[in-house]
């Protein structure tokens, strides 16, 4: 087992879990923000799986997952929760906390990998996820937030 693997196991224990009790247990608004915690986990895992085993075809899975897991929880903040749904004052627990989470998850696993892979079209692969992951975790927080 490399770091690679170390590292996503980690993330699979100590993030994915808790993130996914979170989604299926309490009010919708904690709902949908565990829902987005464990999209950004999972696509940060699908790229450390990538790196630790060497299958490119994992960074395909988490630009898919990093288009997808977004839309997803906007469009459940948008037809599904309601204000009184989302928590006291109209937002739901950790919301507050998304944006930094995103943008330090994002950089702290995208950007050693863009190190370690060398320029090329993988970097910018890997360089197009983590925007697109930017900007869903912005964009999904300010759903959420709002309403």
């Amino acid at each position: 087992m490399n770091g690679w693997l170390a590292a996503a196991a980690l993330l699979l224990i100590a993030g994915v879990g808790p993130s996914l009790w979170n989604a299926a247990r309490g009010a919708p608004g904690r709902r949908v923000v565990a829902q987005n915690y464990a999209t950004l986990l999972l696509c940060l895992v699908f790229l450390l799986l990538a790196q630790g085993y060497g299958r490119p075809a994992y960074v395909d899975l988490a630009l898919v997952l990093s288009v997808l897991g977004p839309a997803g929880t906007l469009v459940f903040a948008r037809l599904l929760l309601t204000g009184e749904e989302a928590g006291e004052g109209g937002e739901p627990p950790g919301t507050r906390r998304l944006t930094p989470v995103v943008a330090v998850g994002t950089a702290a696993t995208v950007l050693p990998l863009c190190v370690v892979t060398g320029p090329g079209r993988a970097t910018v692969k890997l360089l197009v996820i983590g925007a697109l992951l930017l900007a869903g975790g912005v964009a999904t927080t300010r759903a959420v937030r709002h309403g």
